[in-house]
């Protein structure tokens, strides 16, 4: 079963209207171009999804219309992240009766946790869901690593999780997963979260990535992956070095969601790039900025 949960699963923006409102035609739209660019699977609901700014009500509204329209065509992960243990559950057992093939859970933010809290929060989460469970390790935004040994913890003691998408600026932390989790549970699965990892932890044991440049340039870390699968190392390469001339995208503005937007937009998606408030959409002058980075790369 763990076999659907490998290759390109990109993480897909919620599509709202000028209201802050789930945009239904536009959606789909997003939803049929990722399938239809090669994605192996989809992320409903991530960080680029603007979970954290969305009420519950309209999360499972998103998460609902999301599975109802990709219809078994890939599978569908959801965020379900939440400061509590009671609301992340709410939205796992909404997101499994409305058929997702799994969930992400970032670990609970704002407040610091001991590791034993932080073990027991996604202990409960999982022993409450039969849709399995992935971690999402993503420091710089939660202001707390879910920790190397929590991690190999969950792994080796709760079955019902059954992967991770490292989202941290440092390889080596990857690297420490596979060497640590694998010798004792070599199918669990390790997704890269920044695009410009996809291919080292592909070489390092990993199964796949969460890219969100697959979003408007799809053509690049499926080839990644493609040319890794295939074992063309200098094809790889060559994606490698296109997808670098993207990374300047994550800088142009925080939070990052009207960037992702503004490119899916300039790349010929017709899609809102309204964001949910407080973030803001992107001015003129950084609208520009992404046409001039989107230019340099040659697909």
């Amino acid at each position: 079963m763990l076999t659907m949960f490998k290759g390109i699963f990109p993480p897909v923006p919620t599509i709202v209207d000028e209201t802050g409102n789930l945009d239904k035609p536009g959606m789909a739209r997003m939803i049929d171009h990722v399938i239809g660019n090669g994605a192996d699977g989809m992320l409903i609901l991530g960080s680029g999804g603007e979970f954290c700014h969305l009420s519950t009500a309209q999360r499972k509204e998103i998460a609902a219309f999301c599975l109802q329209h990709v219809a078994g065509r890939v599978p569908v992960l959801i965020g379900i992240a939440s400061p509590g243990t009671a609301e992340t559950i709410e939205l796992g057992r909404h997101a499994q009766q409305a058929g997702a093939n799994g969930v992400l859970v970032v670990n609970p933010y704002y407040a610091k946790l001991s590791d034993e809290a932080r073990f027991t929060h996604y202990q409960r989460v999982a022993e409450a869901l039969e849709t399995p469970v992935f971690l999402y390790n993503f420091p710089d935004l939660t202001g707390q690593d879910i920790g190397l040994d929590i991690i190999t913890r969950l792994a080796r003691e709760v079955p019902n999780i059954v992967g991770i998408k490292d989202t941290i600026d440092n390889i080596s932390h990857t690297r420490e997963i596979i060497n640590r989790v694998h010798t004792f549970r070599p199918d669990f699965i390790i997704f890269s979260g920044y695009d410009e990892y996809l291919l080292d932890t592909l070489l390092l044991g990993g199964h796949g990535g969460i890219p969100a440049t697959f979003n408007f340039a799809p053509q690049i870390t499926r080839g990644i992956y493609d040319a890794f699968i295939n074992n063309d190392l200098n094809r790889a390469r060559a994606f490698q070095q296109q997808l670098a001339k993207l990374s300047p995208l994550y800088a142009l503005e925080q939070p990052f969601f009207g960037v992702i937007k503004t490119a899916i937009k300039l790349s010929g998606v017709d899609i809102s790039t309204a964001v949910v408030p407080p973030a803001l959409p992107l001015n003129n002058e950084k609208t520009e900025q992404v046409r001039n980075i989107l230019a340099h790369i040659n697909l």
